[in-house]
Order: structure tokens, then sequence, then C-alpha cells
């Protein structure tokens, strides 16, 4: 494979993960490594994606390892976590999201995440604990969704149930099926 073709695949796979942002100014501010694991797939450590609209940035996403997979349905891996931070207008962090294992459908533009999530609002304290969620930045108030069991935890409460969709700050959020509600002082929450 010689130098063009090297840097056509690269800058491929570098259009994928922006994409993966739906952002026209995202780009890649950080990469570590990027190679071609096996035909159709390439692989990139240490990714950093700056997501921004007109200057400004909206979300960062890091992850230690991302695959961009060329098949029948193509879609970019996050399989050793990933994390993204939310920002507002004025610049500052207004959500945080963990997991450990992420798919970006490039078809549907929905990022299917699972094990161990967590999103948290900066500002209210909420927080969000479940197994599984989609990410659908097409959707606007409800770009988080689940029909999986959830916990929220805010100042004062945990709030189980089944189903739950969130504006992506996580300012707004709805159980579809609450199972259970427990007022907890904020003292004696643990940390």
């Amino acid at each position: 494979m010689h130098f063009k073709q090297i840097h056509n695949r690269i800058f491929s796979f570098l259009t994928g993960a922006c994409i993966f942002l739906l952002g026209c100014d995202a780009d890649v501010s950080k990469k570590k490594e990027v190679k071609i694991r096996k035909t159709g797939t390439e692989e990139a450590k240490d990714v950093v994606v700056n997501y921004t609209i007109a200057g400004n940035t909206k979300t960062i996403l890091k992850s230690p390892l991302m695959y961009n997979v060329q098949e029948a349905v193509p879609y970019i891996e996050f399989p050793k976590t990933l994390t993204a931070d939310f920002y507002n207008d004025s610049g500052k962090i207004e959500s945080k999201l963990f997991a450990r294992y992420g798919k970006y459908n490039q078809n549907s533009s929905v990022v299917f995440l699972k094990d161990s999530i967590t999103i948290i609002n900066i500002l209210k304290g909420d927080t969000l604990y479940c197994q599984e969620l989609h990410w659908d930045r097409n959707k606007t108030g409800t770009e988080f969704y689940t029909d999986k069991p959830v916990r929220i935890r805010t100042k004062t409460e945990i709030i189980d149930g089944k189903g739950m969709e969130s504006s992506q700050d996580f300012k707004n959020w709805h159980i579809l099926k609450p199972l259970g509600r427990v007022s907890v002082p904020a003292a004696q929450f643990p940390q």
C-alpha cells in the first residue's frame, strides 16, 4: 500500500469520527496512533474529538480505543470506554457522560451505549445510572433514551424506574415507568 492509499484511508477514518458527532466544524484534535486493523477496519488509540459549532466547543469525546468498521452497515466502535463532556453556550461543562462501551451506527446516526453508564448534570447534580442507553443527536430534547432499568439520583432522592428520556444536558429527564422513590437527605448520600 503506498502513501496516497494510506492517506486516503486515514482521511476517511478521521472524517467518520467527525461525522460521529454530526458536526461540520468537528476536528480530531489529538490522536496518538491510527492503523489499519484488518480489511475494512481502522484503529485509533487515545482519541479526542472536539465537536464545535461556529467555533464554540459543544462536546469533547475521549476514548482510549476507536475502530472505524466499513461493512454493509458501517459503524464506529469504542470497545474500551468513552467519555463525553457537553458544554453550554458560555463554554462551561454542563454535563458529563461515561460508558464502558459505545457503538455509533453511521446509517442511523445513533450511538448505542452499554455497561456502567453514568450521566451527570454538573449544575443540578442529577445523575443517571443505567446499563443500556441510546444517544440520538437527531432528536431534540430527548437525545438520550432507554427502555431498560434506570436509577436517577438527585440532591434529595433516589428514583428507580424502567425507561427514560432526557435532554443531552440532562437538565430535563423523564422516567417512563417509575418504580420507586426514596427521599434521602444530601448528608446521607454515599460518596
